[in-house]
């Protein structure tokens, strides 16, 4: 088990602090942009996490025999060990990876949709997410069926996850929760023209480098996507501006940062600002 050194102590202390939060959500492990979520947990201090639709269980297996079942044992393992690396939680749905899937219709109709929205839904009653990034557009530019339901499923959830008559019964223990917005991380291979002069786009630099941790938060996500070995995965890390692109999906616009307009205090709780000056005090004094 991975015991914190005296930075990752402090690294946690710091968070303590900060009562934000941000859920991306695809459809495969491996689909997730580790780069985004070590900036988000490790320099935006959120609490942050992974939503895997399925678990790869339908993919090829470049280090062993495992298929089927056992890959998906196998890819929860990586996807488990690349979140202890970037400070991410993991999420899963009960969705079946089936193989490639040509359309989001074929997708529901085999995952029954109805049952994987009540998962996504749950995930965000259970962790209240401020902010969704979702991997993929919710239409066939994202290239697989699968991709294109998860961020189908994603969208519908935003809405469904604030109304206490849509999975009532999960109401009862979780309440209902309303995401403050929704982007796309757009960009990749269905538009390659975007860059951070593009209206409406939030640029995101996630290459900055941690004084505190002493590596780039480019070259920790390096390492955590580098756990996806049965996918043949080797990422090299790197140094310097590395910008991801977000865009618009649902919920408040946010003009240069996705967290404007979110209380991240712990003033967005009653009666806790006794919390805030206890934190401020053990960071200020930590050795």
């Amino acid at each position: 088990s991975f015991k914190p050194d005296a930075a990752h102590l402090k690294l946690k202390l710091k968070k303590l602090n900060v009562l934000g939060s941000m859920l991306y959500v695809a459809a495969h492990p491996d689909d997730e942009n580790t780069r985004i979520i070590t900036k988000m947990a490790n320099e935006r201090l959120a609490e942050t996490a992974y939503l895997s639709m399925t678990r790869g269980d339908g993919g090829q297996n470049l280090i062993g025999a495992e298929i089927r079942d056992l890959l998906g044992l196998i890819r929860t393992q990586e996807l488990l060990a690349a979140r202890k690396i970037d400070g991410g939680k993991q999420f899963f749905t009960r969705a079946n990876d089936f193989g490639f899937s040509k359309s989001a219709d074929e997708t529901f109709r085999l995952w029954n949709k109805q049952e994987i929205l009540s998962d996504v839904v749950k995930v965000y009653r259970q962790f209240q997410p401020d902010i969704i990034i979702t991997r993929f557009p919710p239409d066939e530019r994202a290239g697989h069926g699968h991709h294109t339901g998860s961020a189908i499923l994603a969208g519908e959830a935003f809405t469904a996850a604030a109304d206490p008559s849509v999975f009532p019964e999960q109401v009862k223990t979780l309440g209902t929760w309303q995401v403050k917005r929704l982007y796309t991380n757009t960009g990749r291979w269905w538009n390659t023209t975007i860059n951070k002069d593009t209206p409406g786009i939030i640029t995101l630099d996630v290459g900055g480098y941690s004084p505190l941790l002493g590596e780039s938060y480019s070259e920790i996500a390096a390492i955590s996507r580098s756990q996806h070995k049965s996918q043949g995965f080797g990422s090299e890390g790197t140094r310097g501006e590395q910008l991801e692109f977000l865009e618009y999906g649902k919920g408040e616009r946010a003009e240069m940062d996705m967290f404007e307009g979110i209380d991240t205090s712990w003033g967005r709780i009653k009666n806790t600002g006794k919390i805030q000056q206890l934190v401020d005090k053990a960071i200020k004094e930590f050795d």
